[in-house]
């Protein structure tokens, strides 16, 4: 791990860095010390410390998991899916992607999303189903879609789906019971601090990753992270992104060179999760190396780079942090560094108040599933709902857009929700370029429903400076749940509406935009926020 700092970031290490010296962060943290983050979090903190000890526990894990790939493929398995949300699916994508090892991530409860996975080699497929609450309503209905499929096709249901939980949890003890094959969890590592547990490593490891690889790349920086020095990279990319004087709390992540892919969603979470509480917190941005953010030097917005090889003679972009390692090593880095960053803001980085209102919406809208309010009004195939401070008033796309990005002030940022067929809609992407140009403010993207089990916590629970912008989809044809009274189209529907009624009753200014004929929708929506 090397970590290059300049401007604002350098002057945070210089000054915040000795203090965690002095006080033994380092060693405190690697001794599973739970006072760290005050006596109010102590009770919490004590049962999520074990990703420190991750890679010893971990060990034992990669056996068995490549004696189960091994099965598979003898069995004549040649793909794996995952079913998983959040920290269960995130870690995994990039360990996979970055390892050049096929891995399909459902993550997601689009009924097109859903079709098109169930449709692909589903023969020669295993599928694992992770969740660590075990009563995950996503992954709860994968595994149940995929059952009834399997034996559609004469397939023992029990020979393909390969079950990660934590032990004890309702999925563990159901699953064990119909004779399936379980790996559990460490039970005191937090989701998304879980990329070096069983989360990560079965569906990676049984995909073809060499995990034993991975959890050396983590081994081989473990030392420097345990040691209470200035030369920590934990203790310094901690500074760097949560000492600033004032507080930069956007931080803009940027793949510049380096070999790992998609390592930005990951962290994504792991920050925003983690921090995204009590009106306080980092928000990160994923960026590409040409985002309108970046020349704009905005004074609350910190940009790192993840470069390849560190080059000691090259400086370091005005202002800028500059990061290369191994992925294991950086997945352990950010993490030590996560959880020293909630020390320095005065939070507990472990709990997530906030995650579970937009799940108990959710709950609520399937249980009673009340019809579809009326939209404020519908242009070019578009309908289109929000908040009465955005939506009063305006008659046409353009206005709706228009006053819900009036709203963002000098520090606030836009969120984009796109509640739709991932596969089908990559191009909306291109509308986090468009309103970041337009405003020069910060814009985020998230793929619903996912984004829910990582940046939801900062966006309810962390300052209220954010617009968001929800895009959703009428299903182009819809898939019935087995054993449940809602289908998958019904319950991607009540997740954005369970999140955006969360949203406005935080006081956040909501519009969604529900797409009617996806094929033109988007042209529309670029073409209105140009």
């Amino acid at each position: 791990m090397k970590i290059a700092v300049s401007g604002a970031a350098a002057e945070a290490v210089d000054r915040v860095v000795p203090q965690l010296v002095s006080d033994l962060v380092a060693s405190r943290l690697t001794g599973l010390d739970a006072s760290l983050w005050g006596s109010e979090a102590e009770e919490e903190s004590a049962k999520r410390l074990g990703w420190i000890e991750s890679l010893v526990v971990s060990a034992p894990l990669v056996p068995d998991i490549l004696a189960l790939r091994d099965k598979l493929h003898a069995d004549g398995v040649n793909h794996i899916v995952l079913g998983g949300m959040g920290g269960s699916s995130l870690a995994p994508e990039v360990i996979t992607r970055t390892y050049g090892v096929e891995l399909t991530i459902l993550d997601s409860t689009d009924p097109g999303q859903i079709l098109a996975a169930l449709r692909d080699r589903l023969e020669t497929t295993a599928v694992v189903i992770s969740s660590k609450s075990g009563g995950t309503v996503e992954t709860d209905s994968q595994k149940r879609i995929y059952e009834q499929a399997f034996r559609e096709v004469g397939i023992d249901p029990i020979e393909r789906i390969v079950v990660v939980t934590d032990p004890g949890s309702p999925l563990d003890l159901s699953a064990r019971a119909d004779g399936y094959r379980v790996f559990n969890a460490d039970p005191t590592v937090g989701g998304r601090f879980s990329a070096l547990t069983a989360f990560g490593l079965v569906p990676s490891g049984l995909a073809g990753v060499d995990i034993a690889a991975l959890l050396r790349e983590a081994e081989a920086v473990s030392l420097e992270l345990a040691q209470d020095s200035v030369d920590n990279p934990g203790l310094i990319l901690a500074a760097a992104i949560a000492g600033t004087r004032p507080l930069k709390n956007k931080l803009g992540i940027v793949a510049d060179g380096t070999h790992i892919v998609g390592f930005a969603d990951w962290a994504e979470q792991l920050l925003a999760e983690s921090t995204g509480k009590n009106g306080k917190g980092i928000l990160p941005v994923v960026l590409g190396r040409h985002a309108p953010e970046i020349g704009l030097n905005l004074p609350d917005v910190q940009i790192v780079r993840l470069v390849g090889d560190y080059d000691d003679t090259r400086e370091v972009a005005d202002g800028e942090i500059e990061i290369t390692g191994t992925l294991g090593a950086q997945m352990l880095t950010w993490e030590y560094a996560t959880a020293i960053a909630g020390r320095l803001l005065g939070i507990n980085p472990f709990d997530q108040p906030d995650v579970e209102s937009a799940k108990v919406a959710t709950r609520a809208l399937l249980d009673s599933r009340p019809e579809a309010t009326s939209p404020a009004f519908a242009q070019d195939s578009v309908e289109v709902r929000g908040t009465a401070s955005v939506v009063a008033g305006t008659t046409d796309l353009n206005g709706a857009i228009d006053a819900l990005l009036a709203m963002v002030g000098d520090d606030g940022y836009v969120s984009i929700q796109a509640y739709v067929n991932r596969l089908h809609h990559q191009e909306l992407e291109g509308l986090r370029d468009l309103i970041a140009a337009r405003l020069s403010r910060p814009v985020t993207f998230g793929w619903g429903p996912r984004f829910l089990h990582s940046t939801g916590q900062f966006h309810k629970g962390g300052p209220a400076v954010g617009v968001f912008l929800q895009i959703t989809q009428a299903p182009v044809e819809d898939l019935e749940i087995p054993g449940r009274p809602f289908t998958f189209g019904q319950l991607i529907q009540s997740q954005a509406a369970g999140d955006a009624s969360v949203l406005a009753e935080h006081g956040r200014p909501v519009l969604t935009l529900t797409l009617t004929d996806s094929v033109s929708s988007a042209a529309v929506l670029a073409r209105a926020v140009r």
